[in-house]
């Protein structure tokens, strides 16, 4: 990563950057030109291997994107309902077949037959539906139940003026040390996966001497199952933006901006519509109702790439360069965005800031368990009898959720996916012993992550899952580090093997390639793959034994 690449990309500001440019040299035909190429390279005073690397890896510029009219959901949840094979061979009665690609994925686990098509999200539940949807082309709403035994970051907002009030007192006082004591007295922990202390990042941002920082919500949820963050963003709009507003301030940032995926497009949508009601009651801008407080909102919106989920990946991409891991230290807290000192939190984290502001830390804190407090979202797929978003107390059995609010299984199911593709392989006999907190999942050797839920029907071949693990994780990798750039494509090409020949994959070779991928990953990408093949390996021993020998 070079930082002279990064001050670069920044010599046109906020509003003009070249990650956007490029997305929008991509609008008409699907990817960028030779043309548009050079001629962001020269406005960027950059090298052309640099713009046409960066657009290269988006599933929405890349060549391959060229042409491509309507995009069928291949994500877990989709691929595991049945609904996606029948899905794409209707849509090739109406468009060619180069004309249709995919998406992973578009947050509508809990119905399939999931599609886009001009700047909107569908489901075509019934197979007539088709016909219907492409006529009349309007924006399709799904529907989902919201279900919770605490309220926190399901409860109602109201309007603007009422809900903002403890943030204008925030504003205006000279107390705002003592608000970051609170959030870190909450024990809130990231909730996009690593559990990272809020508090302490924000307290890390502060202390670094800047002329400029940067609060980034990382609203680029891809794992796929996992549609809470999107619930966040079109539902709860305003807990997320107070909680990047308060946040940005505590650690002294001036911008805060919104990377939102592309699969997404009604959160864009609604995103913005709320930031510009913020602006109509003159909470954001310069001098903040008179209090000399600047902050402001920048929506990015990106282009289709898994990896942005992680930090650094995601900085590098909003940059316009490749979006690859960087390597730490310096921590983007340190050496971020631009160069600058950046915090960069999920969704659901930054929703919960608004709580504690409110409420104080040790609120939040009573509720949950002592290393995992406040509430969590799950997201159910479309196995359960009430699919939708589920909101518990950290520490609720897994039972109550499964059970409980989710209204069990619709149909048989082995196993679950939870948190997400790199989240563990939960077989169905686990779920008595698991609680929702971090160290329950860890302890068992599973992994709560994003806390999305997918199910494996009983009827489903275990190694057709773990061969649809290791596409995805191939796909989407950065590339960046071997172990992950290589080993995942081998994983991926023994598993295609064992299907579709008569061939037994040696398990000596494959312990290997699964230890040195957990081993020498630069990031959790390939560092994690292996956790749900080695639950699956486990758990599912019998029947994966006529696949491997040794």
């Amino acid at each position: 990563m070079s930082k002279n690449l990064s001050d670069l990309s920044f010599r046109k500001g906020i509003f003009g950057s070249l990650f956007e440019k490029m997305g929008q040299s991509a609008e008409e035909t699907g990817t960028p030109t030779a043309n548009d190429l050079q001629a962001l390279a020269d406005e960027f005073l950059i090298g052309t291997a640099n713009t046409y690397g960066a657009v290269s890896f988006y599933d929405f510029m890349k060549e391959e994107n060229k042409g491509k009219k309507v995009y069928v959901c291949n994500g877990s949840a989709c691929l595991c309902a049945g609904t996606q094979d029948t899905l794409k061979d209707q849509l090739k009665s109406h468009f060619k077949e180069d004309e249709i690609g995919h998406m992973t994925c578009l947050g509508r686990c809990h119905e399939n037959g999931a599609f886009h098509y001009q700047g909107n999200n569908y489901s075509a539940k019934e197979p007539d539906a088709i016909d219907e949807i492409l006529n009349e082309r309007q924006p399709a709403n799904d529907s989902y139940s919201v279900l919770s035994n605490t309220e926190l970051l399901t409860a109602k907002i109201g309007d603007v003026e009422t809900y903002y009030k403890a943030y204008r007192d925030f504003i205006h006082s000279n107390q705002k040390e003592s608000v970051l004591e609170e959030i870190k007295k909450s024990g809130l922990r990231g909730r996009g996966g690593a559990g990272f202390p809020m508090g302490l990042k924000l307290n890390i941002c502060r202390d670094v001497e800047s002329d400029l920082k940067f609060i980034i919500c990382n609203a680029d949820e891809g794992d796929p199952g996992a549609y809470s963050d999107r619930y966040l963003l079109e539902e709860k709009t305003h807990a997320v933006l107070q909680g990047m507003m308060v946040s940005g301030i505590l650690c002294g940032a001036q911008w805060g901006i919104l990377y939102i995926r592309a699969e997404y497009p009604d959160s864009v949508t609604k995103v913005q519509a709320a930031i510009e009601e913020l602006r109509e009651a003159e909470l954001i801008g310069g001098d903040i109702l008179g209090s000399g407080v600047n902050f402001d909102f920048k929506i990015i919106k990106a282009q289709g790439a898994y990896i942005c989920g992680e930090e650094t990946a995601l900085i590098n991409s909003i940059e316009g360069q490749r979006p690859e891991v960087r390597t730490r230290p310096p921590y983007p807290t340190v050496e971020g965005l631009f160069n600058k000192p950046t915090v960069v939190n999920n969704v659901e984290t930054l929703a919960s800031v608004p709580f504690i502001l409110k409420n104080g830390g040790s609120a939040y804190n009573a509720i949950g368990t002592e290393k995992s407090s406040g509430t969590k979202l799950l997201s159910l797929d479309s196995y359960f009898n009430n699919p939708g978003i589920v909101e518990v107390e950290m520490g609720t059995p897994l039972e109550v959720v499964i059970h409980d609010l989710g209204g069990g299984f619709r149909t048989d199911v082995k196993a679950m996916q939870i948190g997400g593709p790199l989240g563990g392989i939960v077989p169905v006999h686990k779920i008595s012993e698991l609680n929702v907190d971090f160290e329950s999942f860890g302890q068992n050797g599973f992994l709560l992550g994003h806390a999305s839920i997918v199910c494996i029907p009983e009827a489903y071949p275990m190694i057709n899952y773990l061969e649809h693990l290791f596409d995805f994780a191939q796909y989407e990798s950065c590339g960046k580090c071997f172990p992950c750039r290589l080993g995942t494509k081998r994983g991926h090409e023994l598993l295609v093997k064992s299907i579709k020949e008569d061939y037994k994959i040696d398990r000596t070779l494959f312990d290997d390639l699964l230890n040195t991928l957990q081993e020498g990953s630069l990031c959790a990408h390939g560092g994690g793959i292996p956790l749900p093949v080695k639950n699956a390996l486990h758990y599912f021993k019998e029947e994966l034994a006529p696949h491997f020998v040794n």
